[in-house]
């Protein structure tokens, strides 16, 4: 499939386009449990699938699990059947430390179910399929602490440049290997970036995604970079990776982020996943969509997304309402 006409088919669309990041909703379709989808690549798939099925997206995306990377170079993780899996420690205290750390191979711990999930999908779904990693940044702070990586990007700036160095020689490993399953494209999770300056930003992320991305991006695979950590001063180094699209989180304006972005890259955001989608009423839903849609009527390369990952167990009903105010914000520009 040549992605840069499926991006183009969705800003000429006179409708606009939907796709949330919302995977575990499947578990409660199928029956099963987060343990089942995250440690079995059949049980993932057939979560992908179902829901690619039953709602309206443009692409289905696999689960954002940022633990998954993090294991595989070491880092102990909680598992539970009713939560996402969560690093509990990180591993890594000094230079020495960082300078022995060991590359995992791909399809060491959870990543060989991640890959057979993505080949089940994309020869089973008839739309886009998504792969997700971890970003470079967010992956290293998870192995060495985020408050420790915060405090020695500032004052032993070269020990997490090191670790950058690894963490991102995996990711390209991993980033190839996902598109040899036949996927379409990757969403990139980085947003421990945007707890960094604009200027530390391109330093310690960008300057290592695009190494991600010109690897793997061309005309069959689009990568998406997802920062829900970005301000409106954290686009230009979004930009600068290259990624073909950029996926926003609730804490930012869209309408504001619009302008600054060319008309040719795809922007997808942004319904709070926690305020709005689990714990919100379907009024509630429905209203912050429509807002949403309404104050970005003027720009075609928008694409109505959740902010982040949708947890497990949110109401159905709340998800139905989403998709409700876009059929109806969609039937009135028709009118």
């Amino acid at each position: 499939m040549n992605m840069q006409k499926w991006a183009n088919d969705i800003i000429e669309n006179k409708n606009r386009s939907v796709m949330p990041i919302m995977t575990y909703l499947g578990l409660e379709i199928i029956h099963k449990n987060i343990m089942d989808a995250i440690t079995d690549g059949d049980i993932h798939s057939a979560c992908m699938e179902v829901l690619s099925k039953k709602y309206p997206s443009v692409a289905s995306t696999s689960i954002m699990d940022l633990s998954l990377e993090a294991e595989a170079f070491g880092c102990p993780v909680v598992f539970s059947n009713t939560e996402v899996p969560t690093v509990s420690n990180s591993i890594l205290h000094n230079r020495d430390e960082v300078l022995s750390l060991r590359i995992p191979s791909i399809g060491e711990k959870r990543t060989k179910e991640s890959l057979k999930a993505l080949r089940q999908a994309a020869s089973r779904i008839e739309k886009p399929v998504f792969g997700g990693i971890i970003g470079p940044f967010s992956l290293s702070g998870r192995l060495y602490g985020m408050t420790e990586i915060m405090t020695a990007a500032l004052m032993e700036p070269e020990i997490v440049h090191l670790l950058l160095e690894k963490a991102t020689t995996f990711l390209i490993q991993f980033a190839e290997a996902i598109k040899k399953t036949g996927a379409n494209g990757l969403l990139i999770a980085e947003p421990a970036s945007g707890l960094l300056s604009p200027d530390l930003c391109n330093e310690f992320s960008s300057f290592y995604l695009r190494q991600i991305i010109s690897r793997v991006q061309d005309d069959s695979f689009m990568v998406i970079l997802h920062n829900c950590g970005a301000d409106i001063c954290h686009i230009p180094a979004m930009l600068s990776t290259g990624a073909h699209s950029l996926h926003f989180g609730n804490k930012i304006e869209i309408p504001a982020v619009l302008p600054k972005i060319p008309e040719d890259v795809l922007v997808f955001g942004n319904i709070d996943p926690a305020n709005f989608f689990k714990n919100g009423t379907v009024a509630e839903v429905k209203n912050t969509t429509h807002h949403l849609l309404e104050s970005t009527t003027p720009w075609k390369n928008f694409v109505l997304s959740s902010g982040c990952d949708i947890p497990p167990n949110t109401p159905v009903k709340n998800v139905e309402a989403f998709f409700d105010a876009l059929s109806d914000y969609n039937k009135h520009l028709h009118k």
